[in-house]
């Protein structure tokens, strides 16, 4: 995010801090079982590996309220809270990957499948095994979660803001569960007959990841910090929408993008059979969505649905979208003042504006 990156490295070993110490809280209140205390330190590789993007929009979210950085204050409250976040994005991470199979999660293999392993090496029979793993990243991730809530509870000392703040984390994770089970519906629609409706996936994209990943962050960093209602929710809900802006970017990318820029593979989607704004937007011409149901598997496979889609112009249609998300983010413009100048939004407005460069550019904005 260049500039738009909030804070510093050392403000970000606060929220590190908050991490490790949330864990060591969890394992101290069972501590007769050695079992919960192993999982716990095993989660250490997951908490807190990828950028921060929430804590850092979380204090994103304080700055453009307040026009001012984090006073010595604020710090800590602005810590704990942006923890909250990233132990919600973990704890999600960890239930994501049991519902879609997944048994990598940043090159390290997911806590379903890490359990797993160490099971069938003490000689669990393999399905078992499987059942128990499932069981304990279920397990981990309510761990994460209760941590997630409790520390977004007690953020501050100022009661009436950690309440108005903590909500929002805890709205957040119920938006997300909407999200997933959309997607999850999503995904069967290939068996149903029924054809993904392009609304419908950015719908799901919206509640599933923009939310919880942008909108929630920037909105209770706001309250946080003291802000308006009225304006912390404006901020939340541009907030999303450039989530949402910056997840079709990444899908168009999952197809078209240079796997040596980009980090991803260009037919894992297309194989996987991916309900995205691309495909759907492609899948109205019969000869495309023949493709997309034979499953591409080979190099030629894949190469012709590429040509496919980008001749039934999905790849731009999808870029249009995107854009047109962005728009929101202009109604914060009246507030400029207000916000004395707010460079990071326009950071943000820039990056997915129309003409920016992002058609041709990875989308690293939110990786994690």
């Amino acid at each position: 995010m260049g500039e738009a990156r909030t804070g510093g490295e050392a403000a970000l070993s606060g929220v590190t801090a908050e991490l490790d110490a949330a864990l060591r809280h969890a394992a101290a209140q069972a501590p007769g079982s050695a079992a919960f205390a192993e999982l716990l330190d095993s989660l250490h590789v997951h908490v807190g590996a990828g950028k921060l993007i929430r804590p850092r929009l979380v204090e994103l979210g304080w700055r453009l309220a307040t026009a001012d950085p984090v006073p010595p204050s604020g710090r800590a409250a602005v810590d704990r809270l942006g923890a909250a976040f990233e132990l919600l994005h973990t704890a999600l991470l960890v239930h994501d990957d049991v519902i879609d199979r997944d048994v990598l999660r940043r090159g390290q293999p997911a806590v379903h499948a890490s359990a797993r392993h160490r099971l069938e090496a003490r000689g669990v029979p393999a399905a078992d095994a499987a059942h128990a793993g499932v069981a304990v990243a279920l397990i981990a991730g309510d761990v994460l979660l209760t941590q997630a809530f409790r520390l977004a509870a007690t953020c501050a000392a100022d009661t009436a803001r950690a309440a108005e703040a903590a909500a929002v984390v805890f709205d957040a994770a119920a938006v997300t569960a909407a999200g997933e089970l959309e997607d999850v519906l999503l995904g069967l629609s290939r068996h149903t007959g029924e054809e993904p409706d392009p609304d419908r996936i950015l719908a799901m994209q919206r509640l599933k990841t923009a939310h919880y990943t942008v909108g929630a962050p920037l909105r209770a960093g706001a309250l946080l910090a003291g802000a308006d209602p009225d304006l912390a929710r404006a901020m939340g809900e541009a907030g999303a929408d450039l989530g949402a802006a910056y997840q079709v970017i990444d899908d168009v990318l999952g197809v078209f993008g240079d796997p040596g820029e980009t980090g991803k593979s260009a037919d894992g989607d297309l194989r996987e059979g991916k309900a995205t704004v691309l495909t759907a937007h492609g899948r109205r011409i019969p000869a495309v969505c023949a493709l997309l149901d034979a499953g591409p598997a080979t190099p030629a496979d894949i190469e012709a649905a590429h040509r496919a889609l980008e001749a039934a112009g999905a790849r731009e249609h999808a870029l249009d979208v995107a854009a047109e998300l962005t728009v929101r983010v202009e109604a914060l413009e009246p507030l400029r003042e207000d916000l004395g100048q707010a460079r990071e939004i326009e950071q943000l407005r820039r990056f997915l504006a129309p003409g920016s460069g992002y058609r041709s550019t990875p989308a690293k904005m939110f990786h994690d």
